[in-house]
């Protein structure tokens, strides 16, 4: 935790705002808390740059949400952390980063944060379990992320939602978009069939939405979003692309949906890894981010 919490001027933070009131970090009910955390990646690298590539392509994002039809950060006023320098190693890093969420939740706001790599979660989860005895995991990915470990690694980025089950208070995960699992995985879904499930990215066309969301009714869930569980050719800016994923008119609807039934308590965007000269991703992800404060926040 930090003592006391150093936050950029709202000018300079996530969407670029005036330094109204509403934004001053001791009245905004949003606080951004950027973490650049790259440390397991296995294929394309990158994700260290995100978090600021995020903020800068925030300032370009129309404020105005045509779905609530309402200038709708003036609802809540959102400050911005400023970055850390990400503590080594792994395990040292998500100690810093569940500090950093403590925090938030002590000051009563909403804590976001722009990963990093998808590790990332599995520290941002930890001061949520201990306020909720059941709580349940919303989660955006192109990959089950299930495995024990990867490549060594027991915090790898594909043991990002293992590392979450590891709470006994996580007693649902809904998995949207996933395209990719391996056998190794396959024994601990298995085993784990009340808690876990998988919408795959194949059965996008014939999702029901409100099914997907049913079993958040009336509960507390956490929001994790990897950015390749969106299509490769929207986003190819990240560590592994993969084709047959989300479009925006795929995710909205759910994100929609799970915040009318159930009570968004916290959320992570990760692994926007950014190409030099391809802005689209940074804006998508931007606009992703605006977007699920807004449904935590404003409805």
């Amino acid at each position: 935790m930090i003592h006391p919490p150093t936050f950029m001027r709202p000018e300079d933070g996530f969407l670029g705002l005036g330094s109204d009131d509403a934004h001053a970090p001791a009245d905004a009910r949003a606080v951004v808390i950027p973490f650049g955390l790259e440390a397991t990646v296995s294929y394309g690298g990158g994700t260290a740059r995100g978090p600021a590539a995020i903020i800068a392509a925030s300032h370009e994002v129309e404020t105005f949400d045509e779905v609530l039809w309402c200038e709708a950060v003036e609802r809540y006023g959102i400050a911005t952390l400023a970055a850390p320098t990400v503590a080594e190693p792994v395990e040292a890093a998500l100690d810093q980063l569940a500090g950093l969420v403590e925090g938030v939740l002590e000051r009563g706001a909403f804590p976001l944060v722009l990963g990093g790599e998808h590790s990332i979660t599995a520290g941002a989860i930890r001061p949520f379990v201990a306020r909720h005895p059941s709580l349940a995991v919303l989660h955006f990915d192109a990959h089950a992320d299930l495995r024990d470990g990867y490549d060594g690694e027991h915090y790898s980025h594909a043991s990002a939602l293992r590392r979450v089950l590891d709470h006994p208070q996580v007693d649902t995960l809904i998995s949207v978009g996933i395209r990719n699992i391996s056998k190794s995985e396959i024994p601990y879904l298995e085993s784990q069939r009340d808690r876990i499930r998988i919408h795959w990215g194949r059965d996008k066309k014939r999702y029901d939405v409100d099914a997907i969301v049913a079993p958040l009714a009336g509960r507390p869930f956490y929001l994790t979003f990897d950015v390749d569980g969106l299509d490769a050719s929207l986003m190819p800016a990240t560590g592994t692309p993969e084709p047959g994923g989300l479009f925006w008119d795929d995710v909205m609807p759910i994100i929609e949906a799970a915040a009318r039934v159930g009570t968004m308590v916290g959320a992570d965007v990760n692994e926007l890894a950014p190409i030099d000269g391809l802005r689209g991703p940074d804006f998508v992800s931007a606009k992703l981010v605006y977007r699920i404060l807004n449904q935590a926040l404003a409805r």
